[in-house]
């Protein structure tokens, strides 16, 4: 355990948990975080220098599968052509294996709390070549984020899961209250506690603010939907500090979330120790990710997947700290060993040659796809198009989900990918720096993902963690899940442009624990 300076244990404010030892989670990942750094900083550069070949700004756009298998249709991987950002050169490498670790794919909704450059084309690269591609739906929605606030914002700002532990989420009871904070004739401070509706704390008395951030999202969308979203656009709700400072003072509360506040006070210029915060449900994390067995490999022999590229530590819910277990448990404890022994038996392998068919044929389908984008000349940019696959994404594919609404996302998807390969308009050349390039090569992705996706959560008729489907709830408004028909992972296998993926299920057995309705109320 960590202490403090007092000699007391180290606590975390964190949602689900409350205040839990920091060993759990902070404490832990921010020694893990300083021996890394030192490391780098000391023998790492060292080893980097000798060892490691670094290609910094670069994107991956197509994979080398040779030797064709039996499973999924796929040969073993051996090596990527990449395009250079800078130069705009296209690249070859050859390896006798190909680990990815490029993240998650939330950015195919447009706005989340993901980093722009976030993407994930290197993932869907590998699934057209035959590596399947597990449970795509699996999307986590994170509740406290700050709210969309115009048509040309590009990303969304997420706070601390933290801030749950002593702030209290609630809206006004009352429509004519909502409607005076809409308009500005009232402050959040001017609703009298006893018209206040902290409907967390109501709906779930033994978890309050603290419960998982599925349930405190779909939460916050309820209350929205029925008209008590607190801003201009109906989408937000309040996360107020207020009773905390009352009863810890706050210096205590400044200790805990000062920079927090600072940040949030920089973005909205509101004062959330003087008001409360506002904030909106918004996709954080992608749970699904390439089909990976227990040595970390893909259906593609040679072909690893690590980290939020794949889909091996999560169900239809996130892990907490799972960025700190998966850089651990992929990146040190799991694929050292692994990919040593697959590469043990090509010991005597001579070097990949790099001017074969198979490499022929990937760089000329890359150049050939890249041709085509700049040829179109449309009137429509890539992030014109890439905003209405969001809408559709978001509005029917989110945080509910019906039959209805994701028969609609199919369609709506396949026209709006025929518009995008009709209508696009990519500026610049091919062989230069091209932002707008890179973000069409990825939309052109997100396009047949997004499909996947509707695909994905349509057949799967049940509630679970993430994944909700408005037909399969409780009469109280919760996940209903099916456990007698969908214990498994969905895995679908490309079969071809336009044509319908296939689908492999893996069923979960559990021999020790078994699973149990979920419940937050007692």
């Amino acid at each position: 355990m960590s202490k403090g300076t007092e000699g007391h244990f180290d606590t975390l404010p964190i949602g689900r948990l409350g205040l839990i030892p920091l060993n759990s989670s902070a404490a832990l990942g921010k020694k893990v975080d300083d021996y890394l750094v030192s490391w780098r900083k000391g023998r790492g550069n060292e080893f980097a220098e000798k060892y490691v070949a670094a290609y910094e700004g670069y994107e991956r756009d197509s994979y080398i599968i040779q030797s064709q298998v039996p499973r999924f249709g796929s040969g073993e991987a051996k090596g990527i052509i990449a395009r250079n950002l800078v130069t705009g050169e296209i690249e070859r490498h050859g390896a006798h294996a190909v680990v990815i670790a490029t993240g998650g794919y939330g950015n195919v909704f447009f706005l989340s709390t993901n980093a722009m450059a976030s993407n994930g084309s290197a993932a869907f690269q590998c699934y057209r070549k035959g590596a399947g591609f597990a449970n795509p739906c699996f999307t986590q929605i994170h509740p406290t984020c700050i709210p969309v606030h115009g048509d040309q914002q590009s990303k969304l700002t997420l706070m601390s899961e933290s801030l749950r532990n002593d702030g209290r989420i609630w809206v006004p009871k009352k429509l004519e209250d909502v409607k005076a904070i809409r308009s500005g004739a009232k402050k959040p401070s001017d609703i009298a506690e006893e018209d206040r509706d902290y409907y967390l704390e109501r709906r779930y008395p033994a978890f309050g603010n603290l419960v998982p951030r599925d349930v405190a999202s779909r939460a916050a969308k309820e209350r929205c939907d029925a008209g008590f979203g607190v801003n201009e656009t109906g989408l937000a709700v309040f996360l107020d500090f207020k009773t905390a400072i009352e009863r810890l003072g706050k210096d205590i509360i400044k200790q805990r979330y000062g920079n927090l506040f600072d940040m949030y006070e920089e973005i909205t210029d509101v004062n959330p120790y003087e008001q409360p915060m506002q904030i909106f449900p918004a996709v954080h994390y992608t749970m699904g990710g390439i089909w990976v067995d227990y040595n970390l490999m893909t259906t593609i022999p040679g072909l690893y997947a690590i980290g939020e590229a794949n889909f091996s530590d999560h169900g239809a819910n996130r892990l907490g700290a799972s960025a700190l277990m998966q850089g651990l448990a992929d990146g040190y404890f799991v694929l050292p060993y692994t990919i040593g022994d697959y590469l043990s038996h090509k010991i005597q392998a001579p070097k990949v040659k790099t001017d074969t068919k198979a490499f022929d044929e990937a760089e000329k389908g890359v150049k050939d796809k890249i041709s085509k984008l700049l040829s179109i000349n449309g009137k429509q940019s890539v992030d014109d198009i890439h905003k209405k696959l969001g809408h559709i994404m978001w509005e029917n594919v989110g945080m509910a989900r019906s039959k209805e609404s994701l028969e609609k996302a199919i369609v709506e998807i396949q026209a709006l990918r025929k518009e995008f390969w009709k209508d696009v308009k990519v500026v610049g050349k091919a062989n230069e720096f091209n932002v707008e390039l890179e973000k069409a090569l990825r939309l052109a992705d997100f396009l047949e993902l997004g499909e996947l996706m509707a695909r994905d959560a349509l057949n799967r008729e049940e509630s679970c963690g993430g994944h909700f489907r408005v037909e399969h709830q409780t009469e109280e408004g919760e996940a209903k899940r099916d456990d007698e028909h969908f214990v498994y992972a969905a895995v679908w296998e490309y079969k071809g442009e336009n044509e319908a993926p296939e689908l492999t299920k893996e069923p979960l057995n559990f021999e020790f624990v078994h699973p149990a309705q979920r419940n937050y109320k007692d």
